[in-house]
C-alpha cells in the first residue's frame, strides 16, 4: 500500500487527547496532525521523536496533516496509524500473498457479525467454509526484536476473540491475524501483564478453534506492503 501523498519529516512536540499531535516541520511550522492511534503508543511518543507526516488538501479535514510513521534514525520503522493495516492486508489478501489464506479469492471489508460488529475481512469460496479474519495491529516492543500486543487494555479486542470462536463454533473458519507494524522485530507475543483479560480470551478461542496469523511488514516512507510470517513466543 503506497501512501496517497508523498510524507514529510518532522520532530514531534507533544501527542495528546490520544488523536492530537503537535508536531514540528524541517521549516519551522508547527502544526497539529491527526494521530489514527487509539492505543496507549508506549515507547512511540516521545517529544522529539522524528517521525513522518501525509498531507493533505482534502477541504473536509480540519487537520491537515495524519501521523503515519515513527523513524527510529537507526533504519527502521514503525507505523502508527491502525487504519494503514487493513489497507496493506486486503491487498496482501486480493493478490494471495497471504499462503494461509490463498485458498480463498472472494474478499469483503466491514461485514456485520456478531453482536453489534464488524469483521475486518470475510473470505469466501466455493466449497470452502467463510473465513473470518479479525485483525489487530501492532506496534509496542519493550525488549529489542520482539513485539508485543495489545498496548492497553482492550475490552473490545476481547469481544472480537469470543465472537470469533462464536463463528467456529457456526461451522466457519476464523483467524486472528496480528499484523506487526514495526520493522525491528522478529518474533512476537501477548502482553499478557498489561490485560490479562485479553491473554486468557486468547487462550479460550485458541481452544475453540480460532486460528492465529502473524506477519511483519516492510515500512519505509513510501509504503507499507505484507512482509514474512513471524513466530509466535508462547
Amino acid at each position: 500500500m503506497k501512501f496517497a501523498t508523498p510524507l514529510v519529516p518532522a520532530k514531534l512536540v507533544k501527542r495528546y487527547k490520544r488523536f492530537l499531535a503537535d508536531c514540528r516541520l524541517e521549516d519551522g511550522r508547527e502544526i497539529t496532525a491527526h494521530c489514527a492511534n487509539p492505543g496507549s503508543m508506549m515507547g512511540l511518543a516521545a517529544p522529539g521523536t522524528r517521525v513522518w507526516l501525509e498531507p493533505n488538501d482534502d477541504p473536509k479535514k480540519k487537520l491537515k496533516f495524519g501521523w503515519r510513521l515513527v523513524d527510529h534514525e537507526n533504519g527502521h520503522f514503525t507505523g502508527v496509524d491502525t487504519s494503514v493495516p487493513n489497507r496493506a492486508l486486503r491487498t496482501a489478501l486480493e493478490a494471495g500473498q497471504v499462503k494461509e489464506l490463498s485458498a480463498y479469492h472472494t474478499v469483503r471489508a466491514e461485514v456485520k457479525y456478531g453482536e453489534k460488529s464488524r469483521i475486518d475481512f470475510l473470505l469466501t469460496e466455493e466449497g470452502l467454509p467463510d473465513c473470518y479474519v479479525e485483525v489487530k495491529s501492532v506496534t509496542l516492543s519493550r525488549r529489542a526484536g520482539h513485539a508485543e500486543f495489545p498496548d492497553s487494555v482492550t475490552a473490545r479486542g476481547t469481544k472480537h476473540l469470543a465472537e470469533l470462536s462464536q463463528m467456529v463454533s457456526q461451522g466457519h473458519r476464523a483467524v486472528m491475524l496480528y499484523l506487526v507494524q514495526r520493522t525491528d522485530c522478529t518474533s512476537f507475543s501477548l502482553a499478557a501483564d498489561i490485560d490479562p483479560t485479553y491473554a486468557s480470551a486468547f487462550q479460550d478461542a485458541r481452544a475453540a478453534g480460532v486460528e492465529c496469523l502473524i506477519y511483519s511488514t516492510c515500512i519505509d516512507p513510501t509504503e507499507i506492503t505484507l512482509g514474512k510470517p513471524l513466530p509466535f513466543a508462547e
